[in-house]
């Protein structure tokens, strides 16, 4: 897989801020495990991405959850029933969730960004926070200084508002930050505002590129 930055202003940037997605950047890929999940289920094994991506009534769902329009519980119910009838929607993001891996390398250079004084934003397009809590799942929540999560501030990547107000709570500039996220789409509206920005495809490739640009390295043991 290829791992690719954009830098409005080239490497050679004293940078202030790391700004962080959440599931594929701090996280492993998913797809595995919710296709494993689907198995355990009785499901295709596509079933968890196509009922989320490609049935209009799991799109529709997934967007309201994400910007808190309606709740975990709730999602939960509706998107059973879409998987199917006899799937339990009893912590449905919770069982299809909880085996996905935290992404070691990536953390170990979030925290070393943070050792070498840069303040940490986690950006994240929420998928609930209860009775599942993803962040604290993973162990990742208390790293952070800025929390950004699109259920409490009503709004979802790639709006450019979620971007501004991400550097507000930093208070820095764009030009001081860098942003990693795994979707393509995300990025455009952070390089508007002058943030440099990593596309997360390969977590190796993502965190080499960040040791370079932040001047820092990584230690799984650290």
């Amino acid at each position: 897989m290829s791992q690719s930055a954009h830098s409005p202003a080239g490497d050679a940037l004293q940078f202030r801020g790391l700004i962080l997605d959440f599931a594929g950047v701090l996280t492993a890929s998913p797809l595995a495990v919710h296709r494993a999940w689907c198995a355990s289920e009785g499901l295709d094994e596509e079933a968890w991405r196509s009922t989320l991506n490609d049935n209009p009534d799991g799109r529709r769902l997934y967007a309201a959850l994400e910007v808190g329009e309606i709740d975990q519980v709730t999602w939960n119910e509706g998107t059973a029933a879409l998987l199917g009838p006899h799937v339990d929607p009893a912590n449905l993001m919770g069982r299809a969730w909880s085996g996905v891996p935290v992404a070691a390398r990536m953390v170990a250079l979030a925290r070393a960004a943070r050792e070498a004084g840069l303040q940490l934003a986690l950006l994240s397009n929420s998928f609930g926070l209860a009775p599942f809590d993803p962040y604290r799942h993973v162990g990742i929540w208390d790293m952070f200084d800025v929390h950004v999560v699109s259920e409490l501030v009503g709004m979802a990547k790639p709006d450019p508002a979620i971007y501004e107000l991400t550097l507000s709570r930093l208070g820095l500039s764009g030009r001081e930050c860098v942003f990693v996220d795994d979707h393509a789409v995300n990025l455009p509206p952070a390089e508007a505002l002058g943030i440099t920005t990593v596309h997360a495809q390969d977590e190796a490739a993502a965190v080499a590129r960040l040791e370079a640009l932040l001047g820092i390295s990584a230690s799984l043991t650290a």
